[in-house]
């Protein structure tokens, strides 16, 4: 608590209490201290309004009650009187209420700070008269309407801050005129337009801050004219078209942030060779051209992305000379090439490495496997070639790698059972892996994702990737897989759609129940198939084969089961010196041919048959042509066999 008898020390005129516990409000009976010039109690956990009995310290060239937990307006009688202020800091409380217009008389005002509170309304119009103000700050507040145009008439600002607000509209011309101004910070508001044209042209600003509005058109040419430049974010606005020249030459650049613009035109002509560079993030524009080989040069470069444009070209290789380098993001543009070997040489503390969505060709450079600090890793949606190095296993740091969307072939190397950090993704999908999938991957406990679907894996599916409890999905389809799937804790599993070797309890898969693991039923069942296609496609040849002979030996089995129905062969088919069959005749015959007709009767015609014995017989053949045994009359074949034994009696 701050003791209220303070107030008896009528002469005292410096009063410091900051960077204590103070938990109290602020004691009214400060007020009888007219003589006091310093009051210092920033850094408390003061409570409560300002006291109006403050308005008596018209003495006062320095207030700072910063970094507290005061609340309530800032009356316009409060600070009336407070004519001498150089320093008014009230930053960091609860403060809430407009500004009041009275500020404006504060003419020798030379560091007003009133950021971080819940003030409202507009920035009044009043400020332009504080002429000798160099630091204006009113960043954090819900402050809404335009910046006032009257700012121009600030004539020794030098830094103004009236980020995180509400404002609108467009950046006053005015601004042009300060000709001290080197910061300027309007992020996160709704500002809109163009900005001012001539803006940079007198000023050497050193520090830009436009990022999260709605600025459109267009930089000023000479934004960057003084060439002291250092700091510049204006990502997430509506920008367009080149970047002003002079930023090429601005040695001095630490931090630069053009993210989620249109800025266009030639990423080579738009940057040099920045040794103080140690971050810069152009993504999601429309630059084109090539990477130029001074990147580089740029040896303070911690972090580096380019991704979502039009570069083209191949990765310069003297990335790789990059020794601070963190972060490196080239991702969704057209490169084309092999990745370079060099990038191996970056830093062991290298974490993301993202090259995915480009036309990059060749193989994985074993040479990744050096950057073990690496926890990001995508190469995917490229042309890639070959195998999956087995180096890759050395950055056990990973927490994350996708190699989808290549032509990447062998096999999944053992190796990546090493990345016992990976956490949120391994993605080998939409390739021509073969083989089995590696039993060591049932290490990587702490994995989310799985997806090796769309590949040529064959083998099975280990029992043991159901005890990975962190899997929240896994993605096995469209392969060649086969055996018992492992029953998985989670529902979001796709491992059946294209591989139909594979069994289980699962809807749509055949039971493992009778078979032991490996999917021998799955094979039996192909055995069993293939198997019966092959014994009809015998019969069908059997019984083509059976119908062929058939058709000619038709008429001679006929006849012989019409002689085995009237009486038998031995009665009907003999010759005085010896027996011989019906074959034997339609041997000699050669199926009863014309060749061997010697004459033609009423109920047939007569053959010439010499047979193997060396005997030679006259045949009769009764004439069937047209007619079964049932349409031949009764007396007919009587008389035919009356003849038969009348020539062999």
């Amino acid at each position: 608590m701050i003791p209220p008898e303070f107030g008896f020390l009528s002469n005292l005129q410096r009063l410091e209490l900051y960077n204590n516990q103070f938990n109290s409000s602020i004691p009214s009976e400060l007020g009888r201290c007219t003589s006091l010039t310093f009051l210092h109690f920033g850094n408390n956990s003061l409570t409560g309004l300002l006291p109006p009995s403050l308005s008596n310290l018209n003495q006062l060239v320095t207030l700072a009650m910063h970094d507290n937990f005061l609340s309530g307006e800032i009356s316009s009688n409060l600070i009336a009187n407070w004519t001498n202020l150089n320093t008014l800091f009230l930053y960091g409380n609860n403060l809430s209420g407009s500004i009041p217009p009275e500020v404006g008389n504060l003419n020798f005002l030379t560091r007003l700070d009133f950021s971080k509170n819940k003030l409202t309304g507009s920035i009044p119009s009043t400020v332009g008269n504080l002429t000798r103000l160099r630091v204006f700050h009113l960043f954090k507040n819900n402050l809404t309407d335009i910046i006032p145009p009257e700012i121009g008439n600030m004539t020794s600002l030098e830094k103004f801050d009236f980020s995180t607000n509400q404002l609108h509209g467009a950046l006053p011309d005015t601004i042009s005129r300060l000709e001290n101004l080197n910061y300027i910070a309007v992020f996160t508001n709704k500002l809109s337009g163009e900005l001012p044209a001539d803006l940079g042209a007198n000023i050497l600003l050193i520090n830009i801050g436009f990022q999260d509005n709605s600025f459109s058109g267009v930089l000023p040419p000479k934004l960057c004219g003084g060439l002291s430049l250092q700091r510049f974010t204006a990502y997430g606005n509506n920008f367009t078209g080149p970047l002003p020249d002079c930023l090429r030459n601005c040695t001095e650049l630490q931090r630069v942030r053009l993210e989620g613009n249109h800025f266009s035109g030639d990423i080579s002509k738009a940057f040099g060779v920045h040794p103080s560079l140690d971050y810069i993030d152009l993504d999601e524009n429309e630059f084109s051209g090539e990477l130029s080989p001074e990147w580089g040069e740029c040896k303070n470069l911690t972090y580096l992305h380019i991704a979502q444009n039009r570069i083209s070209g191949e990765i310069p290789v003297e990335l790789g000379s990059l020794a601070l380098l963190h972060d490196l993001s080239l991702s969704s543009n057209e490169l084309k090439g092999r990745i370079p070997t060099e990038l191996g040489n970056l830093s062991p503390m290298m974490y993301k490495l993202n090259l995915s969505g480009n036309h990059l060709t060749g193989k994985m450079p074993p040479a990744i496997g050096n950057l073990s600090g690496l926890q990001i890793l995508d190469l995917s949606r490229n042309g890639l070639s070959g195998s999956i190095t087995a180096e890759i296993g050395k950055c056990v740091g990973l927490l994350q790698l996708s190699l989808s969307s290549n032509n990447l072939s062998g096999i999944i190397p053992f190796e990546l059972g090493n990345l016992v950090q990976l956490q949120s993704l391994l993605d080998l999908s939409n390739n021509s892996i073969s083989g089995a999938i590696p039993q060591g991957l049932n290490k990587l406990t702490k994995l989310q994702k799985l997806n090796v679907s769309h590949n040529k894996l064959s083998g099975g599916i280990s029992s043991t990737f159901s005890s990975m409890l962190s899997l929240q999905s896994a993605d096995f389809s469209y392969n060649d897989l086969s055996g018992p799937v492992p029953t998985f804790r989670q529902a979001d599993m796709e491992v059946i759609v294209e591989n139909s070797g594979l069994c289980g309890d699962a809807q749509g898969l055949a039971s493992c129940n009778s078979n032991p693991p490996g999917g021998k039923k799955s094979n039996k069942i192909r055995i069993a198939v293939i198997t019966s296609i092959v014994a009809v496609v015998l019969l069908v040849i059997i019984v083509i084969g059976i119908l062929v002979i058939s058709r000619k030996t038709r008429q001679p089995d006929e006849e012989m089961k019409l002689i085995l129905e009237h009486g038998g062969t031995e009665s009907m088919i003999w010759e005085k010196d010896g027996m011989f069959t019906f074959s034997d005749i339609v041997k000699a015959t050669d199926d009863f041919s014309e060749k061997y007709c010697i004459g033609r009767g009423g109920f047939g015609s007569v053959y010439k048959a010499e047979l193997s014995t060396g005997h030679t017989v006259a045949v009769k053949r009764l004439n069937m042509s047209g007619s079964s045994s049932s349409d031949i009359p009764e007396l007919n074949l009587r008389s035919f066999q009356n003849e038969i034994r009348t020539l062999t009696e």
